[in-house]
């Protein structure tokens, strides 16, 4: 894949908290409208990976870029205004604003103009959330403010959208539901970056996948390499 064809080109990247060596020499590449899946165990890395990609941590090295443009010194709202869009494992919702306006606060168009992911057109793709448009935040359930967290995301119009744990703890007829929208996001033509404990669903949606262990990667291939090798259980502890 050519430079001009990448949304991500992180090259040896490093990161530390305090004296703690974190990450040790990651590569990642995501293309796009690419899916690509980061898997590992806890602890391995995967939530640094990403705060470091999105500028949180600051004690980094290496080199990172966005369409080619070199951001390995950004700030997060620098990398957000690339057209990169977070769904923390936390989800961040605004607890005291109502559905609506947790949705509409964050819209603004894409980097090309696009506006194709409405307040209509979030609310059809989580009906959920147009039954409680008026609710506050914090009066909605877990799986309801993860996918509120993931339309706000939607609305900023990403050319690139990362998932940390978008399915942790919530019900399984929620966990269904997410997963229908990651496909939907997909075929829509919309990079990702997932991580998720179910590396099964992980690597069905995905077309490269990653695994992390202490910091560096120790598998990486297409979905289907990763899927077939006989390393994959050892890494992920299953």
């Amino acid at each position: 894949m050519s430079t001009t064809d990448l949304i991500v080109d992180a090259r040896d990247v490093h990161a530390w908290y305090g004296s703690s060596h974190v990450l040790h020499g990651v590569n990642l590449q995501i293309g796009r409208g690419q899916t690509v899946g980061l898997l590992g165990r806890n602890g391995m890395g995967k939530s640094t990976l990403i705060r470091t990609l999105l500028g949180h941590v600051t004690q980094r090295s290496g080199h990172i870029s966005f369409f080619g443009e070199d951001m390995s010194r950004a700030k997060p709202y620098e990398v957000a205004r690339r057209g990169v869009a977070y769904v923390p494992e936390g989800r961040g919702v605004f607890p005291n604003l109502s559905v609506r306006e947790n949705l509409v606060m964050a819209a603004r168009e894409g980097r090309d103009g696009r506006k194709d992911w409405t307040l209509d057109r979030v609310l059809e793709t989580f009906p959920r959330l147009r039954e409680r448009i008026g609710n506050q935040g914090n009066q909605l359930s877990g799986g309801e403010q993860q996918m509120l967290s993931i339309g706000r995301a939607l609305m900023t119009h990403p050319d690139l959208i990362i998932l940390d744990e978008a399915t942790e703890g919530l019900a399984p007829l929620i966990v269904v539901e997410i997963w229908r929208v990651v496909a939907e996001i997909r075929a829509s033509g919309i990079a990702t970056l997932i991580v998720d404990r179910d590396y099964r669903k992980v690597l069905s949606q995905a077309d490269r996948a990653l695994v992390l262990q202490k910091g560096q990667v120790v598998l990486e291939g297409t979905a289907d390499e990763v899927r077939r090798s006989n390393e994959l259980a050892a890494f992920l502890g299953v």
